[in-house]
């Protein structure tokens, strides 16, 4: 793998269509943070239980499989952003290597649809931490708190967030102070002969399957905890000399989140029972009780909670800010792309995603949400794989790093066997990623009768950056 040096630079780029470009102002320090940040969230907060009752005391296997995966996708990810470093995220790279319109749309819309699962995913996973706080319990009482929680992230949507990366800054410290009081309450519980490490090398499944199939369905589920990385490729034109910096500081970024994972994995396991583990929405609460009884839980419940909050809110800006995006480049119905006058901010594609993360959060529990994040976003880095080795035809002037042949050949079958029910994914998750689908289809559908039949205009055939490039919080 190499990357080569072009020259760094603070001033603007040339912008798109005749706009000015944006400053280069993220240096290694904050791109580091950025990926870390937004890597950390609900997939370990809120799943550790949920891939422990899938494998059982070997719940670090799964993280550690799911980490050498993204990490292969990444490789993909750098040759992309470094060789096209003003295009940004998988509907780009996809038009461009493929050419067709349908597919481009399809990987955009599932784009989206997983920033819906995911930020419902976050919303069980308060509700769980904040019901185990308040002593309501689990069943209506999460329910309500899930969908409350989701109204408020709508509220903070509509009104405007104006996020920045040096606020990544401190979510990020937030999030990983969380984490590495479970390592420090891990380790001194090992040390104090507390715990039981000899589950680490336990493997549970039912009967009549395997060892194998238990760690590939967990490790289905396990990979949401891994995605974020490849948000990172829309900070591309915002950063200083991207073709030298991008791919180290990536690939440390995943792996500071991998060695973060597989620890949080061995202390969860070590001190809670795979089966305890697993019940439940706060695992990670039961860890903190267990390991050091005298820790305020209370505080790390607030810590959890603000963790995910993060999560979902960034997850519903992008989805709300793509759907909007589609909707202006006329392959989603157009009032979708409508603003608020007042706020400036679009209203309707935000009513819209809420009222689907509702359905989402009424209807699939907490596994089923994490998992089908996984197998959408699974599905998308298997193109970007194929993508990768099919624009090894288009040449670019500049120097760039250089994805080994091999590496995104075995990220793309390792992609889609975790995506297919040879994984032994929880067939929940094709259910609900086919009903968003079906959702999305059906409006393109409309949407192209409607544009056939009345008029003509340009799509995203001209403008696929619309559909995958850096979005703003407050649409312009």
């Amino acid at each position: 793998m190499t990357a080569h040096d072009s020259s760094a630079t603070t001033a603007p780029d040339e912008g798109r269509g005749g706009e000015p470009g944006l400053v280069r102002r993220i240096g290694p320090g904050l791109l580091l943070l950025f990926i870390v940040g937004d890597i950390l969230g609900t997939g370990v907060y809120a799943l550790t239980g949920k891939v422990a009752a899938e494998v059982g005391g070997a719940v670090w296997l799964p993280f550690l499989c799911a980490f050498i995966v993204a990490m292969l996708t990444a490789c993909s990810y750098l040759e992309l952003v470094t060789k096209y470093p003003k295009a940004g995220g998988a509907a780009v790279y996809t038009h461009k290597a493929f050419g067709v319109h349908f597919i481009t749309f399809i990987v955009a819309f599932t784009v989206m649809c997983s920033g819906l699962t995911s930020a419902s995913s976050a919303s069980k996973a308060f509700a769980g931490n904040f019901n185990e706080v308040a002593g309501f319990g689990e069943g209506a009482a999460t329910l309500i708190v899930a969908l409350a929680f989701m109204t408020v992230i709508a509220a903070v949507n509509f009104r405007g967030v104006a996020e920045s990366v040096k606020l990544n800054v401190v979510l990020t410290i937030v999030e990983l102070t969380g984490l590495l009081i479970i390592i420090a309450i891990g380790a001194w519980a090992i040390m104090q002969g507390m715990g039981d490490t000899s589950r680490l090398t336990q493997i549970s499944f039912p009967e009549g399957e395997n060892a194998f199939g238990a760690v590939t369905a967990a490790t289905a589920l396990a990979f949401f905890a891994m995605v974020g990385f490849e948000d990172s490729v829309n900070m591309a034109e915002e950063t200083k000399d991207p073709s030298r910096i991008f791919p180290k500081i990536m690939l440390t970024g995943l792996t500071i989140t991998g060695v973060i994972y597989v620890l949080v994995a061995i202390s969860s396991v070590t001190l809670v029972a795979p089966a305890d583990l697993g019940e439940g929405e706060a695992p990670l609460l039961k860890v903190v009780a267990a390991g050091a009884p005298a820790f305020p839980v209370g505080i790390f419940a607030f810590i959890t909670m603000f963790a995910v909050a993060n999560s979902a809110l960034i997850n519903m800006l992008m989805a709300s800010r793509l759907l909007y995006g589609m909707a202006h480049e006329e392959v989603l119905p157009r009032p979708l792309g409508k603003v608020h006058p007042g706020r400036r901010t679009p209203y309707v594609s935000i009513i819209f995603t809420t009222l689907i993360a509702f359905g989402l959060i009424w209807f699939a529990d907490l596994a089923t949400l994490g998992g089908t994040t996984s197998f959408l976003l699974l599905c998308v880095f298997t193109v970007v794989n194929i993508a990768v080795l099919v624009l090894r035809k288009d040449r670019v002037e500049h120097k760039h790093f250089k994805c080994p042949t091999i590496v995104a050949v075995l990220g793309a079958i390792l992609c889609a066997y975790l995506a297919s029910p040879l994984s032994g994914r929880d067939g929940q998750d094709y259910v609900v990623g086919g009903v968003l689908l079906v959702i999305g289809i059906v409006l393109w559908a409309l949407t192209w009768f409607v544009n056939r039949a009345v008029y003509s205009k340009p799509t995203y055939a001209h403008h696929p950056e619309a559909l995958g490039g850096n979005v703003d919080d407050d649409v312009r």
